[in-house]
């Protein structure tokens, strides 16, 4: 089994709900090159149709257990340099599942620098360790003496160093700290507190300031939040473990104790026991702590990056409105109005700016250019930036729509999220480079409400800002995850060959940037693709990139009628076969449900291609080249409410789902700062995951249940029955503090009682 170990197919096949043959298969599509989106759409019958998201599950998973492989693969042959490996040894790595499992293993054979346990053996101390340990009667104080040396000048000095050989040997003990990590992980508790003197300067962390839950239900949203509190120093945080118990001895001591036999009475067992309680005070909780709290920012940051992923999708797969001529309005009060028109295809037709609101206020001059430009242009879609001054310039335009006869243009309130980004971007400055910064958020704003997906990607994922703590997080893992799901939805829809830009082409799978700049090179020269074939006339693409991406690039009424659909070339013959078999022309059959549904799949399966190809061709004749995304709805903001100071509780008002956090959906009702729905508010049932409910761009009906003006925080309910609609846990950070950057990055600062405090913060601060 070339390039994987025999036994990660077993353990992904377990997480994933597949077979490890699957598995097999899938891993060898994905190590000769094939992307996720070409595996669950075009080989199927290879991997028992495993679908995108087992896939991207898979490839992840597999990155890990190939890393925890080669680590094993070292952790052996250091071991066995040493000439320390024995089979009992070499069948414990072989049985750890986790890089944690496997550093307890190999932590006394780790080459380290020299330690006062070390200084203790040479100084001849080890006899006297084993010695205390073997004889519980004797008075250890007494085989001291017996140790006494130029070294060693007195009992206390032989003792001492007695403690640290045997707390190096407890300390070390693979199978002790597997079962302390497991009783911390069931009993441990996260504790923050807000460090003296910062609760003013802190104050947007006031929910933490004295605050403690279990570490294994901490949900990671709190976790990145009391996180960054101590990262920006208003928080100390701390693991807690039997903090309530009062005995002498604590539990966790005792099990050092009693993994030694170490428990009775007998002078040794009295010396042990303090022996025991050091080596859990200074070596092995300051060790799992730091374990702990790792383990913690990973759990916490899976789920972040997992919330991003989820609300990115959606807000790519967001309903488009479609080719039609559209004004792009990026509000400002005091800079003015930024306009952009488009034509139906998003090619910039017209820019200017307008000044309605102070200091100018030239309302009716601003009314009449955009008038003329609607008229002029035949304006059917209006885009106005969500962002500052966004209401007002609603408020313009509808005044303006009021008076304007029949047909109107749709009015619609688009999210800004990223455009700022992307007018200051290389890739804005090539497509508009004699267009000033400020009217390319026009044209982005505009773009994005026509084709959501084709404008959105040309944005760095990170930056279309609908993540939870988005900045905390591991960045490669997170932009890892954020471009398979750009990859995902692009692919899901498909790319028209012949309009698409540069930056879409570039996430079609297969193609990358520079194959998808020679794409549109060579249709800017030789004119517009009339078959997906003369892709092979691209320089630079060959045969494989040709299998890899011709099934998702369509070619409207193109020389083959199957160039506009799903259909791979590959499979062609299975279509005609199809068609032939009808007795139709096939443009005739695209489309006839009755006669495709009459078929027999089963009747068109060959040696290659077997029933998931031969129904997906089926599916794709009877709705060609379908878009999977919704069909496109906007909200409306009620009237007289603009800011947060006109919301009263009770109000019903309609909004957008802007984003999807663990805790709950945020949603835009139009005031420049959206609400939160928290969990419990979001249906009259108990749901466990916001995403069950809502996802970001759904539009949405919510009642107003509290406002904070100071804390500048709504909540808001989706609640049909109003008597438990009880006021929502407000607790869950806002919008403006889950997706603000933080300031710049300073160690992380612990506050702790004693040594340990100590070593943790500086062990803390060394790994950040």
């Amino acid at each position: 089994m070339s390039g994987i170990s025999r036994t990660i197919p077993s353990i992904i096949a377990s997480e994933i709900g597949a077979t490890p043959q699957q598995v097999v298969t899938a891993v060898a599509l994905l190590d000769e090159g094939a992307t996720v989106p070409f595996i669950a759409r075009y080989r199927k019958e290879v991997t028992g149709g495993l679908d995108d998201t087992q896939l991207r599950n898979l490839s992840e998973r597999l990155i890990y257990l190939r890393e925890l492989e080669a680590r094993r693969e070292a952790i052996v042959a250091s071991i066995n340099e040493q000439g320390k490996l024995t089979d009992d040894l070499q069948a414990k790595i072989a049985a750890a599942t986790t890089k944690a499992e496997l550093e307890d293993i190999y932590l006394p054979y780790k080459p380290k620098r020299r330690t006062k346990a070390d200084i203790a053996r040479e100084n001849g101390l080890g006899p006297l360790a084993e010695a205390i340990l073997a004889d519980r009667a004797a008075t250890p104080s007494e085989l001291a003496t017996s140790y006494l040396s130029d070294k060693v000048a007195d009992v206390k000095a032989a003792l001492d160093g007695a403690r640290d050989i045997l707390s190096e040997q407890f300390a070390e003990n693979a199978d002790l700290v597997g079962r302390l990590r497991t009783y911390l992980h069931e009993r441990a508790f996260l504790r923050s507190r807000v460090i003296d003197g910062k609760q003013q300067a802190g104050a947007k962390f006031s929910d933490y300031f004295d605050h403690a839950e279990r570490w294994a239900s901490v949900p990671g949203h709190r976790a990145l939040a009391m996180m960054r509190g101590r990262n920006e120093e208003f928080l100390s945080l701390e693991i807690e473990v039997d903090a309530d118990d009062l005995s002498p001895v604590k539990p966790v001591e005792r099990m050092v104790a009693q993994t030694y036999g170490i428990g009775g009475e007998l002078p040794g067992d009295r010396w042990l026991m303090t022996v025991a309680s050091w080596t859990w005070r200074v070596k092995l909780s300051l060790h799992l702590t730091i374990d702990l709290m790792s383990t913690l920012r990973e759990r916490a940051e899976e789920e972040a990056i997992q919330v991003f992923a989820r609300n990115l999708k959606d807000l790519l797969l967001a309903a488009p409105a479609g080719s039609r001529p559209t004004m792009g309005l990026d509000p400002g009060i005091r800079t003015g109005v930024k306009v952009a028109v488009i034509d139906g295809t998003g090619k910039l037709i017209a820019t200017t700016t307008v000044y309605p609101f102070p200091p100018k206020n030239d309302v009716r001059g601003a009314q009449a250019e955009i008038a003329s430009l609607v008229r002029q242009h035949g304006v059917e879609l209006i885009a106005i930036g969500n962002g500052t001054g966004s209401r007002e310039t609603e408020k313009l335009v509808a005044e303006l729509l009021g008076d304007m006869p029949a047909p109107k243009p749709l009015k619609v309130i688009v999210s800004e999220a990223g455009a700022s980004v992307y007018s200051a971007s290389a890739t804005a400055a090539a497509e508009f480079p004699d267009l000033d910064v400020s009217l390319r958020g026009a044209v982005s704003i505009a773009r994005r409400l026509q084709d959501p997906l084709a404008e959105l990607v040309k944005i760095e994922p990170k930056s279309i800002g609908v993540g939870q703590y988005q900045h905390d997080v591991d960045q490669y893992r997170l932009a890892r995850a954020l471009e398979g799901v750009v990859e995902d939805a692009v692919n899901a829809v498909g790319v028209d060959l012949n309009t698409a830009s540069a930056w879409l082409l570039a996430r079609v799978s297969g193609l990358g940037a520079s194959v998808a700049e020679l794409i549109v090179a060579h249709r800017n020269n030789a004119g517009p693709f009339s078959s997906r074939k003369e892709l092979l006339n691209v320089t630079r693409l060959g045969p494989r990139t040709f299998e890899q991406c011709a099934g998702f690039l369509r070619i409207q009424g193109g020389t083959e009628p199957l160039d506009a659909s799903s259909v791979h070339p590959e499979a062609y013959g299975v279509a005609k076969k199809i068609v032939a078999a009808c007795g139709r022309d096939l443009r005739s059959l695209m489309g006839d449900s009755a006669t495709l549904k009459a078929l027999d799949p089963a009747a068109f399966v060959d040696e290659r291609f077997g029933l998931p190809t031969v129904r997906d061709i089926i599916a794709e004749l009877d709705k060609p080249g379908r878009d999977p995304r919704p069909s496109f709805k906007t909200a409306t903001f009620a009237d007289g409410v603009d800011d947060m100071k006109d919301l009263k509780p009770g109000m019903l008002l309609e909004g957008t789902v802007t984003n999807v956090a663990a805790f709950g959906a945020f949603v835009d009702i139009g005031v420049h700062q959206d609400g939160l729905v928290h969990v419990s508010q979001l249906a009259d049932r108990f749901v466990k995951d916001a995403h069950e409910v809502v996802k970001a761009g759904d539009v949405v009906k919510v009642r107003v249940v509290d406002v904070d003006i100071p804390r500048k925080r709504i909540a808001l309910s989706m609640r049909k029955d109003s008597s438990q609609g009880s006021r929502p846990e407000p607790r869950d950070d806002s919008k403006k503090h889950a997706n603000a950057r933080p300031a710049q990055a300073r160690p992380p600062k612990v506050e702790a009682q004693g040594a340990l405090g100590a070593a943790l913060a500086e062990a803390l601060r060394k790994r950040s």
